[in-house]
């Protein structure tokens, strides 16, 4: 039998061996992720890069707390980033040609950045702008995130407590979208504090409409810039104040976020990416940087990217080398332990050993590829091929003022064969035609057919020529018919829900649906007459459509069988002159409910 003493040392080094134990496994806890996404903030639109029109202290520490890539690119518009963002590979790859028409989605053969980190044990959430399909097995909710809050088009409408979604069922906003979604994220972090989680913030400001509250907008609607571009650039100084103030907004959630993980005891094993989707919205100071959204020069495809990881990421580290959306996947992978398959190949390089501050003497001169509307930029540590094949040195001439290209031949000739092989690469992707969109997925909850996803025939016009956000007017005549091409992924019966306006005197209107043999008729038998609205927030005019606050319409139930198919809605009695105004149809497999 042991004696007491003895005893008590044994059980005095058994604590010490638990206890270096516990410290060890607390060590390789695997880090939470927060990735914050801006919609059409430039490079240029933070006091961090040298503006002074506005301030961003929030934004600017994350740099000064861990690292930025000084040069680092994104596609010039909003879902090829995202996409490339998703998956590490290059736009076109996954099937990603366009912004709206159901060309915003990736391909299903793709796999997410939240399926690879919802497999090693991390939960999953998206908050935001999604923009890379509605309908399932496309939504967020199929993609890897369990966790999703917000809309899926590529723009909104109205920015104060607008319909949104919640994991696939339709909810109303509460308040100012970036407040209201970063609300969401604070709450999720709290309730996810002792498991590791993955959660990607994806704003929708500063894209227009340009609204912003009272609280910012009255700090520069009187303001006077004291940076503003030459008069020849045509600068809208108005446009300018109003994506300002969404700005210091936007800021003002990032450090709300920051303070969250700080109070949660996580910013400390927290990996913080901010970065943007492209260039500014309007010409704004930039940098002197020549292009801004939609193009392939250097303005259009900047973006800031700043990381913080107090724990593995020396403060105020800059990386000099260029880097792009289409690492972010890779380099996560990496740092978080997650094994990526070989298979499909990543277009994208891991930055970790950059980002951690190993020796790297054989970092490869890369190239990175930048492409929109068929046009194609090319930059390389030093040089940028733009899309009419004139070369700039980038260190020496960063505003694009001097082509070389006759000067530096053998540069320009390397770069654009790499330029035109690439092309080939990509160009079964860009030609491919659009697949149907999904109805009737078993996880979904509800499947929406929006007006942007449709398409008029006869006189019926969209509210707006941008589809994303608009509905169908001007709706007359029984020739008149509003297509979907869709897949039923499940054969059943289905009711359906519109979403609609008709103005007293027009009721009456007798309509049919049809989708393969099913058909069901309904009557326009209720006024709803809302006005138009959206303008009244606008802190300056927009170009989207103005908004509306639709009704839902019950039509009855259809049934749909399973495959390729086309979803019409024509009229066959209009007495009053005007069917109705259509903003969507909604879709309930009847087992579901």
């Amino acid at each position: 039998m042991e004696k007491p003493l003895e005893c008590c040392i044994l059980l005095y080094f058994l604590g010490l061996t638990l206890w270096g134990c516990e410290e060890k496994r607390e060590e390789v806890a695997p880090p939470n992720v927060v990735i914050i996404l801006a919609d059409d903030q430039g490079w240029g639109d933070l006091s961090s890069s040298g503006n002074t029109n506005l301030e961003t202290p929030h934004i600017d520490a994350i740099a000064a707390n861990g690292a930025s890539i000084t040069h680092f690119y994104v596609s010039p518009v909003c879902s090829p980033t995202r996409a490339e963002l998703l998956t590490g590979r290059y736009h076109l790859r996954s099937g990603v040609t366009g912004t709206s028409a159901g060309r915003e989605r990736m391909d299903l053969s793709e796999r997410t950045l939240a399926n690879y980190f919802q497999e090693a044990g991390y939960a999953t959430a998206t908050f935001g702008k999604w923009h890379s399909g509605m309908q399932h097995p496309y939504h967020p909710n199929s993609r890897g995130f369990e966790e999703f809050y917000g809309f899926c088009s590529g723009h909104w409408g109205d920015y104060f407590s607008p319909p949104l979604e919640h994991n696939g069922r339709l909810v109303k906003g509460e308040g100012y979208l970036v407040d209201d979604f970063t609300n969401r994220s604070i709450a999720y972090i709290e309730q996810h504090k002792d498991k590791p989680f993955l959660l990607y913030l994806s704003l929708n400001t500063p894209h227009s409409p340009m609204q912003v509250p009272d609280e910012w907008w009255d700090k520069f609607k009187d303001k006077s810039l004291p940076m503003l571009l030459p008069e020849a650039h045509g600068e809208d100084v108005e446009f300018t104040k109003a994506a300002l103030a969404m700005c210091e907004n936007i800021d003002w959630n990032v450090g709300r976020v920051m303070d969250a993980l700080e109070e949660q005891g996580l910013e400390e094993n927290t990996i913080v990416i901010y970065l943007s989707d492209n260039g500014p919205n309007s010409f704004r100071w930039n940098g002197g940087m020549k292009g801004r959204k939609g193009s392939t020069d250097e303005g259009g495809v900047r973006s800031p990217f700043y990381i913080q990881w107090p724990k593995a990421i020396k403060e105020g580290r800059e990386i000099d080398q260029i880097a792009g959306a289409i690492d972010l996947l890779p380099t996560l992978a990496e740092l978080t332990g997650i094994a990526l398959p070989e298979s499909p190949s990543l277009d994208g390089i891991s930055l970790a050993a950059l980002l951690q501050g190993e020796k790297v003497e054989d970092w490869p001169d890369r190239l990175i590829f930048s492409h929109w509307n068929k046009n194609i930029g090319v930059r390389s540590q030093q040089y940028r091929l733009d899309k009419d094949d004139q070369l700039f040195d980038m260190v020496s001439d960063p505003a694009q003022t001097t082509p070389i290209q006759e000067r530096q031949a053998d540069v320009a000739r390397a770069m654009i064969e790499k330029k035109e092989a690439w092309k080939k690469e990509m160009r079964f992707s860009e030609e491919k035609p659009s697949d149907p969109f999904p109805l009737g997925h078993a996880d979904a909850p509800l499947t929406q057919m929006p007006a942007r996803d449709g398409i008029p025939h006869g006189g019926i016009q969209r509210s707006n020529q941008f589809p994303n956000d608009s509905f169908f007017t001007h709706w007359t005549s029984k020739n008149d018919s509003i297509t979907w091409h869709v897949e039923v992924l499940r054969s059943g019966e289905y009711e359906v829900e519109a979403y609609f306006t008709c103005p007293e005197d027009q009721v009456g209107s007798k309509v049919r649906l049809t989708g393969g043999d099913g058909s069901l008729e309904f009557k326009v038998d209720a006024a709803h007459d809302p006005p138009l609205r959206g303008m009244e927030n606008d802190r300056v005019e927009r170009m989207e459509s103005y908004v509306k606050d639709f009704k839902t319409m019950k039509l009855g139930s259809i049934q749909l069988e399973e495959g390729r198919n086309q979803l019409t809605l024509r009229a066959v009695d209009i007495p009053n002159g005007e069917v109705m105004d259509l903003r969507t149809l909604v879709f309930y497999h009847k087992k579901n409910n």
